[in-house]
């Protein structure tokens, strides 16, 4: 099977490679099942299945004949990907849009290198390495781990998540974009949640106490520091039942501007400023209703920027059909008024394991154009395919 998918895997390469102009780039692989699917459909029952198991036995018999050094390798490596892609409406300021974009797809290997040391790297195939750590398990149990590399910091309930597994199809709130640096602060620009550092982390009785200590650059994805001071980010979860996670974060920095900012007009391409943060989230699932939340406030030199979220889905049809909702309320500036409101509601439909169609309206009461901040409404719609491989 090992082989069937590394095959699959090279196929799916050509086709990643064809969209490499686009955005955000991983690797999708085909289910067996979906293969045999689509062959039944000029073939007769009885032959679809003489063929799924001479197909099967011919790569058992593969597997059985591989070289001792290929099974260790691939018993040791494991791979995923995912590709979301759809077509947005907005109308903002009076003008409408529509486009079609492949907005991720993404291509991940981690290898167990021993039974405590681990690597991992992610591509994006439009851009550049996103994601290159290696971890190393410290106690006999899961007490203390660290990793050094590149990865998503700790910083907030959302950031850590992968979108494919966020309800909302923009994936993370206004307050957790613009604060983890996700793209929507042009003084930290676009890093998506990322950074350069250290990280000390594990958890204890039963996973119901979890701790995440990063020492990171600041500066966002393959980026030296851009100042001689570090990044403190600290994080604290709590299970108290069965299907509730208690979340805190923090972060004590200083930031080093890369561009200005209509947030924060006073700081300049260069300066270092106060980067500090704080939230305090949740996260509850149930078979009713999944639902998380969050308050995140921040200082970035003298400006202060406050909100919070909460945003969930209730099954319709169980494991197949979702109804997704949010609202979002985030300050940019608290001193100047930059406060938009934010509500999505929709669908989502699971056709395959993790791989669904969302359809969703987003209502917004402002928005950032040209350099300049407006209050007013704008709309859209946006629709996206998930194909998600582990």
């Amino acid at each position: 099977m090992k082989v069937y998918v590394l095959t699959l895997l090279l196929s799916c390469f050509a086709f990643a490679a064809a969209y490499a102009g686009n955005e955000e780039v991983e690797e999708r692989s085909v289910p067996q099942q979906m293969q045999t699917e689509a062959k039944a459909s000029s073939v007769t029952a009885s032959s679809a299945a003489s063929s799924s198991s001479s197909s099967t036995a011919t790569l058992d018999a593969a597997v059985e004949n591989m070289p001792e050094w290929t099974k260790e390798l691939t018993s040791r490596i494991q791979l995923h990907g995912y590709a979301q892609g759809g077509l947005n409406y907005s109308h903002k300021g009076g003008v409408d849009t529509n486009t079609f974009e492949l907005k991720r797809v993404l291509f991940w290997a981690n290898a167990q290198i021993t039974d405590r040391w681990s690597f991992l790297v992610m591509h994006d195939f439009s851009s550049v390495v996103q994601e290159y750590y290696t971890d190393f398990r410290i106690t006999n149990n899961k007490m203390l781990m660290v990793r050094l590399g590149q990865f998503k910091t700790g910083l907030s309930y959302e950031n850590p998540l992968s979108p494919t597994s966020q309800e909302a199809i923009d994936v993370y709130s206004e307050g957790v974009a613009f604060l983890t640096g996700c793209g929507s602060d042009p003084l930290l620009g676009v890093q998506y949640g990322r950074d350069l550092g250290l990280s000390l982390f594990g958890e204890s009785n039963d996973g119901k106490f979890r701790y995440e200590l990063d020492i990171m650059n600041g500066q966002g994805i393959n980026k030296k520091d851009g100042n001689a001071e570090k990044d403190f980010i600290g994080r604290l979860e709590w299970r108290p039942t069965a299907g509730l996670n208690v979340v805190a974060t923090g972060q004590l920095g200083r930031g080093h501007a890369i561009a200005k900012s209509l947030y924060n007009p006073n700081i300049e391409i260069g300066q270092n400023y106060k980067r500090n943060r704080w939230t305090a989230g949740f996260d509850y699932k149930s078979k009713c209703i999944n639902l998380h939340g969050e308050y995140l406030e921040g200082r970035d030199g003298n400006a202060t920027s406050r909100g919070t979220y909460v945003t969930g889905s209730v099954p319709l049809v169980q494991d197949k059909l979702d109804f997704v909702g949010s609202y979002d309320f985030f300050n940019f500036n608290t001193d100047l008024g930059m406060d938009q409101h934010k509500a999505i509601a929709g669908l989502q439909y699971w056709f395959y394991k993790k791989c669904r169609f969302q359809i969703q309206y987003i209502y917004k009461s402002a928005y950032a154009e040209k350099g300049q901040f407006f209050h007013g409404a704008n709309h859209g719609v946006m629709c996206q395919m998930q194909i998600r491989f582990n």
